[in-house]
C-alpha cells in the first residue's frame, strides 16, 4: 500500500508555502490534515476557502455539525480536531459525546442540528422528514439548512481525506464513542 507523508514546508509549492506560513502565524503549526492537502498545488487553498466561508451557523453549531460528521464518517483525526475546538467553544467532555452520538440532552436546538447533521451524513443527504420538521421547529430556516448541508460536505471532504491518506493525528485523540461514555 502507498503510504502518505505529512508534507513539511520544503515540500510544496510556493502558493502552499505562503499558506504554511499563515497557518503557523494563526494556529502556531500546521495541522497533518492540511498539510496533506498540499500534496495538490490547489486543495489546500481550495479547503481553506471552502472551510472558512460564511455561513449563517455560529462556531458552536459548526462545532456540533463537525462532531455529528465525524463521528458517521468514523474520521479519528477530525473527531480528535473538532474535540479539542468544541472544548474551546465552551462544549464539555460530555456534551461532546453526545453530539458525537447525533443529540443533545443540554439543548434542545442543538439537538435537532445534530439529529440532522448525523441523519444527512448516515443517508447521503436524503434527509428523514420528521428530522427536517424538528430542525425547523427548533428555529433553523431553509438558509440554516443550506449551510448545514454545505458544512457536512466540507467536513466530508476532510474525513475522506484522512480516513484514506492515515496521517497521523497531531491532536489529543479522541476517546471510542461506546455506550458507556454517553
Amino acid at each position: 500500500m502507498n503510504t502518505f507523508n505529512v508534507p513539511t514546508k520544503e515540500n510544496v509549492s510556493p502558493n502552499n508555502q505562503a499558506i504554511f506560513d499563515n497557518l503557523n502565524n494563526a494556529l502556531g503549526f500546521v495541522p497533518n490534515l492540511y498539510a496533506t492537502y498540499a500534496h495538490s498545488d490547489t486543495a489546500l487553498e481550495n479547503y481553506l476557502t471552502f472551510a472558512n466561508a460564511k455561513t449563517s451557523l455560529t462556531a458552536k453549531e459548526k462545532e456540533v455539525v463537525n462532531l455529528a460528521v465525524s463521528q458517521v464518517n468514523e474520521c479519528l483525526y477530525c473527531l480528535s480536531a473538532h474535540t479539542a475546538i468544541g472544548k474551546m467553544n465552551g462544549f464539555t467532555e460530555d456534551q461532546i459525546l453526545e453530539l458525537r452520538a447525533g443529540f443533545s440532552t443540554t439543548d434542545s436546538k442543538f439537538d435537532a442540528l445534530a439529529k440532522l447533521a448525523k441523519n444527512i451524513t448516515e443517508n447521503r443527504g436524503r434527509t428523514t422528514p420528521s428530522v427536517l420538521e424538528d430542525f425547523f421547529n427548533a428555529g433553523y430556516t431553509k438558509g440554516n439548512l443550506i449551510d448545514v448541508i454545505s458544512l457536512v460536505g466540507e467536513k466530508t471532504i476532510s474525513n475522506y481525506t484522512h480516513n484514506t491518506t492515515q496521517v497521523p493525528v497531531d491532536f489529543p485523540e479522541a476517546q471510542p464513542l461506546t455506550l458507556q461514555t454517553i
